[in-house]
């Protein structure tokens, strides 16, 4: 199972470490960084399924790196600060925040806290397919819905569908699906990605020969373009 992937920006290496850790027990993979610029090439590599961003950073302050995500992303992002007056958690949630948790706190708190806003965003993301979106994905399962047809994909297949999913338009570079993706992308090419979408579209196809969901974007990579389902 591909396990949900959480970015924990924070400068105080005693608190990352204890973030980190809870996470990891808690079956999660997590990453580490200290600055906001370091963040935001991170997040712009590779894939992150929440993020947890302290305000305090010493490069950029962290309310500015997150107006800096929502410019390209909805990824789900908690603040972490010191300070608990009401106009910093008002202007941390008014600028796109999902949650605000004031030090010191409570790892397992915290933990707890991504569980739910993931929890409340797989069920917007099931509601929403469950309404006519083309695709109705089912994660306890791993299994993957086309037209209310269900797709029979390998791992690598549904790992690349679940991905362009979670982001829909988003390009994703063959660099990105492989490290989400492969346990050991180091092992892998970029041939690999190329094959696993064109068996992808045929099986997308086969659902629906006029389907183009699934989008190659020459010398850059791949994305996924949602439609509604016409009855």
């Amino acid at each position: 199972m591909v396990k949900k992937h959480i970015l924990v920006i924070e400068d105080e290496s005693s608190i990352a470490d204890n973030i980190t850790y809870a996470l990891k027990s808690e079956g999660f993979a997590a990453t580490w960084v200290s600055l906001g610029e370091e963040a935001l090439q991170r997040l712009s590599a590779s894939h992150v399924d929440l993020v947890i961003l302290d305000v305090g950073l010493p490069d950029i302050n962290g309310f500015e790196v997150c107006k800096t995500i929502r410019k390209n992303s909805e990824v789900p992002i908690i603040f972490l600060t010191a300070r608990g007056e009401e106009i910093d958690r008002v202007v941390g949630l008014e600028i796109g925040g999902d949650d605000y948790v004031v030090k010191p706190f409570s790892p397992r708190e915290l933990v707890a806290r991504v569980k739910v806003i993931l929890k409340r965003q797989r069920a917007q993301t099931n509601q929403s397919a469950a309404s006519g979106q083309t695709f109705t994905l089912d994660e306890e399962k791993r299994q993957i819905s086309y037209c209310n047809s269900q797709l029979e994909l390998t791992a690598y297949e549904y790992g690349i569908l679940k991905l362009l999913l979670s982001q829909p338009e988003r390009v994703f570079t063959r660099e990105q699906l492989m490290n989400a993706v492969w346990p050991t992308p180091e092992e892998s090419f970029d041939r690999a990605v190329d094959t696993h979408i064109k068996t992808i579209r045929a099986k997308l196809r086969a659902v629906d020969p006029n389907d183009s969901s699934l989008v190659t974007h020459r010398g850059v990579g791949y994305s996924i373009q949602l439609r509604r389902v016409h009855h």
